[in-house]
Parts: structure tokens; C-alpha cells; sequence
């Protein structure tokens, strides 16, 4: 498994992307990503710059009065048409990864997904 592989398939990055795929046209900022993803900064950060180097994200800069507004100013992200459709492909070959072949769905002790 290549690098670059690997970081495809984190909990953390799938997370993230399922995160911005929830609201695909919105643009998310970092501290509402840790919180709905439950990624802390050191791993959300990476992976958002690995997402925009690999022009799956496009990130842009709040245009606020600090001062009057009572806070810092947000980097808001978010997915590109690329973007949605590879987080889409990431996410789907993930879940068929982790599927259990029929057979064993049928033998399972526990009750199969609905």
C-alpha cells in the first residue's frame, strides 16, 4: 500500500470527507470540522492541506472586522466538483471494502446492516 494510499483510507480522513459531503456547497471552517468530525487539530490540518494540494478542496479567507465582529477571522473550506465526486468514489470503494461477502453476511451472529 502506497503512502499516499494509506492516507486515503484514515478514519480521520474518511471522516472529514464525509463531513464536507454532508453539506457539499458549504464552505466549513476547522473548528467546525473537529467538531463534527471529532479530528483534532494535529490530524485535520494535515489533511486539509493534503485535500487542497490535491485540488479536492479550494480554501478561502473570511473577509471580517475582527474587532467589530468579536473574533478571529475563519479559513472556510470547501469540496471542489472534483472533490465531491473523489470523496464520493473514496468513500463508497471504502464501504465495499469493509462489506463482508454475502456468504458471510448470511452466517453472520450479528443482524446485517438495514
Amino acid at each position: 500500500m502506497t503512502k499516499k494510499r494509506a492516507r486515503a483510507a484514515s478514519l480521520a480522513r474518511l471522516r472529514v470527507l464525509r463531513a464536507l459531503l454532508n453539506d457539499p456547497d458549504g464552505q466549513h471552517y476547522g473548528l467546525s470540522l473537529m467538531r463534527s468530525t471529532g479530528v483534532g487539530a494535529g490530524s485535520l490540518y494535515p489533511i486539509l492541506v493534503d485535500l487542497e494540494d490535491g485540488n479536492w478542496i479550494e480554501r478561502e479567507w473570511e473577509d471580517i472586522d475582527e474587532a467589530a465582529a468579536g473574533r478571529r477571522r475563519r479559513c472556510y473550506y470547501r469540496l471542489t466538483d472534483g472533490g465531491r465526486r473523489d470523496a464520493r468514489r473514496v468513500l463508497a470503494e471504502t464501504i465495499a471494502e469493509l462489506s463482508p461477502p454475502a456468504e458471510a453476511r448470511a452466517a453472520a451472529p450479528w443482524p446485517s446492516p438495514a
